[in-house]
């Protein structure tokens, strides 16, 4: 929604959930951009393929994927941990790979959407923890690749968001979170839409290779 005020054209990449992307292409309509859906299942990376099969012109990719797993790593399993590696590593790698002539062509930018546990880590959470560091140890190395050729690419590790991803958790228990956190509560998803869109906007035209923390100031 933030990208389509200011006027983009949008690739809108789903897997699962039909109905939301369905809902969200009539809520930008009245912007007048034009908005493709796409489905792909990216925890197969032989399905990145489709994703970029329908992709033509592009100035700006953002990779958000938000599926955790919670619990004991001795309890964790070896479908667990290809799955996260996949959807959170191995895929967005081979989309980017594969897209970067096109964001070369257009002076693009790239924002990876880690977490915070991508930068400290996290006890029961460790898979999640360990791909999301991986995810801004691409942005650090390949930033470094693209300054020349006019890419920019950076990631946002947001905090705890009042998204779905905490529905795991018990009502005491966000509340315990709040506690944490010393802004007292949860960001907002249209808070971290901001930071991308910061990313991706003129104003970060000299900002490269960073992580942008927006957290509340938990965990700093």
């Amino acid at each position: 929604m933030k990208m389509a005020e200011e006027g983009w054209n949008l690739y809108l990449h789903y897997y699962s959930n039909e109905e939301a992307v369905k809902e969200l292409v009539q809520r930008i309509d009245h912007y007048g951009v034009e908005v493709i859906p796409i489905r792909a299942n990216l925890s197969i990376p032989e399905e990145v393929e489709l994703l970029i099969g329908n992709i033509f012109q592009l100035d700006a990719l953002v990779y958000s994927s938000g599926n955790s797993n919670w619990g004991l790593f001795q309890d964790i399993t070896e479908s667990d941990i290809d799955y996260m590696i996949n959807l959170h590593v191995k895929s967005p790698m081979l989309l980017v790979q594969r897209l970067l002539p096109k964001l070369i062509e257009r002076k693009g930018a790239i924002v990876m959407v880690s977490s915070i546990w991508g930068q400290i880590g996290a006890a029961c959470e460790v898979v999640y923890s360990t791909v999301k560091g991986a995810q801004l140890a691409f942005v650090k190395s390949l930033s470094k690749e693209l300054s020349l050729s006019g890419v920019r690419m950076n990631a946002v590790a947001p905090g705890a968001v009042d998204t779905s991803m905490m529905g795991i958790f018990s009502e005491e228990e966000v509340t315990a979170l709040h506690e944490e956190i010393p802004m007292g509560r949860l960001a907002k998803a249209d808070e971290i839409a901001d930071s991308i869109q910061f990313l991706l906007s003129t104003k970060a035209s000299y900002i490269t290779g960073q992580t942008l923390s927006v957290n509340g100031g938990w965990h700093t």
